[in-house]
């Protein structure tokens, strides 16, 4: 039996992602920094007859993520698929004028640095069985440039070029890598609750919305496919 794991597992298109990878018989293990709630989600999901677990760690600070990919490892056997998402706080989002040396060293921390940390320590077993995938989550600002999102955006866009590298050189291998880039705000995610909430943190965009659901359909069509180093879902809108 195979072993989804997905980091930075929130209410949206991660928990659907975890639904969608298990409801065709994979285990799932659940990473985020609430304890409580990837605990709630991997009880909903056993609830539905899906082996999971859930691993509470602040993903932000790179020095965890040796312990959890272990935790993981050991639980389940291995990592088949990763779903890596970036971990950015609202704070940190400025517009391209109010972005220093300062906080886009805080931006890199966690929209580069920890999705490559969790890679570098995941893909030593996917290359050594010549199988598995590297599954990441993109906002659309880091192919279409945005200045109100220019710091995820350029941490981002440089995700991306490394992504798309990766797709290049693990093929051969039997191991893939792609990025679900997302344009649209999605339904029941943590954004979605903020965006609705404040004035403020719409940064004049009035995006398209997009079921958590189809969301997971696409990453399971990155898996099964593997064609294609990203798919985009929707386009800003402002």
């Amino acid at each position: 039996m195979k072993t989804v794991a997905i980091f930075g597992a929130g209410p949206g298109a991660g928990f659907a992602t975890a639904r969608r990878f298990g409801r065709e018989g994979f285990r799932v293990a659940l990473v985020a920094r609430s304890g409580e709630r990837v605990a709630a989600f991997a009880k909903e999901l056993a609830g539905e007859g899906i082996e999971a677990e859930a691993f509470p760690a602040d993903l932000g600070d790179l020095d965890t993520h040796a312990r959890v990919v272990d935790a993981v490892t050991a639980r389940f056997g291995g990592i088949d698929v990763a779903v890596i998402n970036g971990f950015l706080p609202y704070e940190a989002i400025r517009p391209i004028l109010e972005l220093d040396v300062e906080a886009m060293r805080d931006v890199l921390r966690g929209t580069v640095l920890a999705p490559i940390s969790l890679t570098r320590l995941i893909l030593p077993g996917l290359r050594e069985k010549g199988d598995g995938a590297l599954l990441y989550g993109l906002g659309l600002s880091a192919k279409t440039p945005a200045p109100p999102l220019a710091a995820p955006g350029s941490g981002q866009a440089g995700l991306r070029n490394y992504i798309h590298n990766l797709h290049t050189v693990l093929a051969p291998e039997g191991v893939y890598a792609g990025a679900l880039t997302i344009g649209k705000l999605v339904q029941g995610s943590d954004a979605q609750v903020l965006f609705d909430r404040s004035v403020e943190a719409r940064h004049g965009f009035d995006p398209e919305r997009v079921e958590p659901a189809e969301l997971a359909e696409r990453y399971w069509e990155l898996y099964t496919r593997r064609e294609r180093a990203e798919i985009t879902v929707g386009e800003l809108a402002a």
